[in-house]
């Protein structure tokens, strides 16, 4: 049965703003709150959007008996435990932005806290959402390239991103960036789990002014003897706006799937900027009466999971296990031998 629900979604800048935007224009929310600490964007949104309410302060979001659904898009990301726990307690819904967590013995306890209270989580692992990269889980399902012998995603994004990202969190591209490659990947090849991880880092621009890698490639072993390889990198020039640049390979014993995500099929070149690549952003971007990208897709699923009572597409344990390879990803950068899975701590 459908039923309109209430939300209230906690940090509203680029990603949270997208969910913001698509909670705002869809008929299943009813009312809609903010939570924003900003004080300029908290202005610009209340006075665009058609909100219930509005705070600086997400405390009053959790406490508000009226708002059944919790989206958090804040940062730093280390403020996700915390919010996400005290929502789940709460009885709330949680969608949450990746990761799910810092460590493992917090996803844990968000995952068991989710169950004991009977509500829905997912973690935003957007590029399920995508088209393209859906298509490849299809062919799989499909056996159109019969059994899958070796994956690689290449990942490059530009050091516009990389500067914001690396300036808020610690998190190494493996966790900030390859984690929605290695979601997408373990999610293609289900019921496969990986059993080993090999990573190395390199670093020749970042470094200069911090221990930020400017790359990390990631070489994991599969259960049944293949591999997937990742990499993610962002340092490419800051002459794209927000650019994201992914080739994606899939190699079968019947066959090969190529996929082209590298944003080049639009180029806007003008005197003043050069050459520019519009909708090109990972999460998407706005184009007046329609939504370029897997963001906006992302959140209406999940208000319909909600609505309709239906299953959430990112499960939670899914989540755990992103984190756990990618956490096994750095430990192997950092000492330079590969890490086998699952790892014997919850770190």
């Amino acid at each position: 049965m459908l039923k309109q629900i209430n939300v209230g979604i906690i940090g509203t800048g680029w990603c949270g703003g997208i969910r913001a935007n698509a909670c705002d224009a869809s008929p299943l929310v009813d009312k809609l709150y903010i939570a924003e600490q900003n004080p300029e964007r908290l202005k610009e949104l209340s006075s665009r959007l058609k909100l219930e309410g509005f705070t600086d302060d997400w405390l009053k979001l959790i406490h508000n008996p009226d708002i059944d659904t919790i989206i958090i898009s804040a940062t730093p990301e280390t403020t996700h435990y915390p919010m996400a726990l005290k929502a789940l307690e709460a009885g709330k819904n949680v969608f949450l932005e990746k990761p799910i967590a810092t460590t493992l013995i917090e996803a844990d306890h968000l995952i068991e806290t989710s169950i004991k209270n009977n509500v829905k989580f997912t973690i935003g692992y957007s590029q399920r959402f995508n088209a393209k990269y859906a298509y490849v889980k299809k062919s799989l399902e499909e056996n159109l390239i019969g059994e899958p012998v070796t994956c690689l995603v290449s990942r490059h994004i530009t050091r516009e991103l990389g500067e914001k990202i690396s300036a808020r969190t610690a998190l190494s591209p493996a966790a900030m960036e390859a984690t929605h490659d290695l979601d997408f990947l373990l999610w293609c090849l289900q019921p496969r789990k990986p059993v080993k991880v090999y990573s190395q880092t390199s670093g020749k621009l970042f470094s200069r002014n911090s221990n930020t890698p400017d790359h990390q490639w990631i070489m994991v072993t599969l259960d049944d003897g293949m591999t997937i390889t990742i990499g993610a990198g962002w340092i490419l020039p800051l002459g794209y706006p927000n650019f994201s640049n992914t080739w994606i390979e899939v190699i079968g014993t019947d066959g090969s799937l190529f996929i082209d995500d590298t944003h080049k099929d639009i180029q806007l070149n003008t005197v003043k900027n050069g050459m520019r690549y519009p909708l090109s952003s990972m999460p998407g971007e706005s184009v007046n009466h329609a939504f370029s990208g897997p963001m906006h897709n992302e959140t209406i699923h999940f208000l319909e999971a909600i609505a309709l009572n239906k299953p959430v597409l990112v499960k939670p344990e899914e989540a755990r296990l992103v984190m756990d390879l990618y956490i096994a990803a750095d430990i192997s950068a950092e000492t330079g031998e590969p890490v086998t899975l699952p790892r014997n701590d919850r770190g």
